[in-house]
């Protein structure tokens, strides 16, 4: 009898260990196939919301030179303050409308630009950036007020004319995100002994100061959200190479104008 007893326990020990371990593989079955088409949907829904390309980017027009303050000291001799190089950027969104087809899913709501980050910090000079207005593009000129820190926010209007002093794009995508990029202070009361005559305001003057491009080397990352009038939200990141040189040319010889071959999508969130 006592035998009889043992060997029930040792079976139904068996038996519930068994029982615990097919319930574990069946859970983590269950688990395994729901989390499966969890993906499989996510998939299929980012498919399905990204079967066409509403917002584009295929043109990007940087505009590279360089500026400095100047004085003549009284040996005659040239003085250079607040050497700053600078990149201005045109950002043209494409809403990939047919003709002047305009609706509510191609035209914009909300426009900004986040996630501002360098990826290459140039080793001398302080970096910064600036809402540029696109009357002043590939002018040494920028605003001390109009500083973007963590991000910048356009205004969106649907009027024929806006103000370009504040940022501010049409609702249609006819203008493009503009804005610069300033490297200042590179060098500082540095003197040249050139005749003034023989100065230029321009890249040439990095040469000049003995700047090397390595030195001056940036690349800048961001990311653009929009949101367009059905409520939608897309995004796209991108990555900016400040152009100080080409295979032709580099901005010691004054400036550079660089239009890169590019073609950014914007996805929408789901």
């Amino acid at each position: 009898m006592h035998k009889k007893k043992i060997f029930f326990y040792f079976t139904f020990i068996i038996s519930t260990i068994l029982l615990v371990f097919l319930s574990i593989l069946v859970l983590k079955d269950i688990i395994f196939k729901s989390s499966e088409n969890l993906a499989n949907k996510s998939i299929y829904e980012f498919l399905e919301n990204n079967h066409k390309d509403v917002f584009t980017i295929e043109n990007i027009t940087l505009f590279s030179s360089a500026n400095a303050t100047s004085n003549i000291n009284s040996n005659s001799s040239f003085n250079i303050s607040n050497l700053t190089q600078y990149t201005d950027i045109a950002i043209f969104i494409n809403n990939n409308s047919e003709g002047e087809t305009y609706t509510l899913e191609n035209t914009l709501k909300s426009v900004k630009i986040s996630e501002i980050n360098f990826n290459t910090i140039p080793t001398i000079g302080t970096p910064k950036l600036y809402y540029k207005n696109i009357n002043n593009f590939s002018k040494p000129e920028f605003e001390a007020n109009q500083e973007i820190t963590n991000s910048l926010e356009f205004n969106i209007s649907s009027e024929d004319t806006i103000d370009f002093n504040t940022p501010t794009l049409f609702n249609n995508c006819a203008n493009p995100i503009t804005f610069s990029y300033v490297n200042s202070n590179i060098r500082e009361n540095y003197t040249l002994s050139e005749n003034i005559s023989n100065i230029s305001y321009d890249g040439s003057l990095l040469k000049k100061c003995n700047i090397t491009l390595n030195s001056i080397s940036c690349c800048l990352n961001f990311v653009i959200t929009i949101v367009n009038n059905l409520d939608e939200t897309f995004t796209c990141p991108i990555s900016i190479q400040v152009p100080l040189s080409t295979e032709k040319n580099t901005i010691y010889e004054g400036s550079l104008i660089v239009k890169p071959n590019v073609y950014y999508r914007f996805i929408k969130n789901l």
